[in-house]
């Protein structure tokens, strides 16, 4: 499943573009989406599932232009979709709902909706629930009814939208799991505030800002902006000044410590390993300075 996505804008009246000549080409796997809110992150993912076109500039998947009819509904036959909300039909259980989405996508063999909702049913952990009505299911239950529905019809991309906002620990580590297993033999797009997401489960990342790229290539290249840069300090009274980016802070008995990004380090601090954080806000920070 290729990508490539060129010198898109998206304009929306009355307010700044957001997108901004993006041009990007997008391999197989699990793609990291990231940005801040207002970044286009959103708007992109739209764009790629065919729902909006972009004002300018194009987009081909597997070589199918998206700005021609019979091109999105190719597309859209092979395309998995998870937006940030959704509410499954209540009244419906989860094998019922995700028949119901096979319909939507032209899977006209009733055995066969059956046989790959079972399946799905299964696979995101809800066989023994698959009988009950989903208005009586917690909000990781329904998100991972959520997921199962993006997954009728074995696409082959699959586009997420932050999918575990909102979810437990443990429901959390149940859709790295799941979605890390998607990425080996089709392409994941998976949006997130929650970095530690996508250090464990995308070997690539892309970062938005302001629409506009400002980031795209392995996972470890991001985290790399960080190294040589990243410090902790001892226990102070007070937050660090200067030209430097404060990470997070830890409370001890004796100070905070803070973790900072910076080309000269603190008094006292000391050098630490970058983690995909560092990196993301050493970009980000930088990008908004320049």
């Amino acid at each position: 499943m290729y990508i490539s996505i060129s010198h898109v804008t998206k304009d929306f009246r009355g307010r700044p573009a957001a997108l901004d000549d993006v041009t990007i080409d997008l391999p197989t796997g699990m793609i990291g989406l990231l940005g801040s809110n207002g970044a286009g992150k959103t708007t992109l993912m739209r764009i790629l599932c065919g729902i909006i076109q972009p004002t300018r500039g194009s987009v081909h998947i597997d070589g199918q232009d998206l700005a021609d009819p019979a091109g999105r509904r190719a597309v859209k036959r092979v395309l998995g979709y998870l937006p940030q909300h959704i509410e499954p039909y209540p009244s419906l259980t989860p094998l019922e709902f995700l028949d119901y989405m096979g319909v939507l996508k032209g899977l006209d063999s009733r055995a066969e909706r059956r046989r790959q909702a079972g399946e799905l049913v299964a696979r995101v952990g809800l066989a023994e629930v698959r009988d009950r009505r989903i208005g009586g299911f917690s909000g990781g239950m329904r998100r991972r009814v959520g997921i199962a529905q993006a997954l009728m019809g074995d696409p082959r991309l699959v586009v997420v939208d932050e999918p575990t906002a909102g979810l437990d620990p443990e429901e959390r580590m149940r859709f790295r799991s799941l979605l890390a297993g998607l990425g080996a033999d089709r392409t994941v797009v998976l949006s997130t505030h929650i970095l530690d997401d996508v250090a464990q489960t995308c070997p690539y990342v892309f970062v938005l800002g302001h629409g506009r790229t400002r980031y795209d290539g392995p996972t470890s290249g991001l985290i790399d902006v960080a190294r040589g840069r990243t410090w902790l300090t001892g226990p102070l009274g007070t937050m660090p000044s200067g030209d430097l980016v404060v990470v997070n802070a830890t409370s001890t008995p004796e100070g905070t410590r803070y973790r900072l990004v910076s080309d000269v380090p603190p008094d006292g601090a000391q050098p630490v390993e970058p983690s995909l954080e560092d990196g993301y806000m050493a970009l980000t920070v930088n990008k908004e300075r320049s």
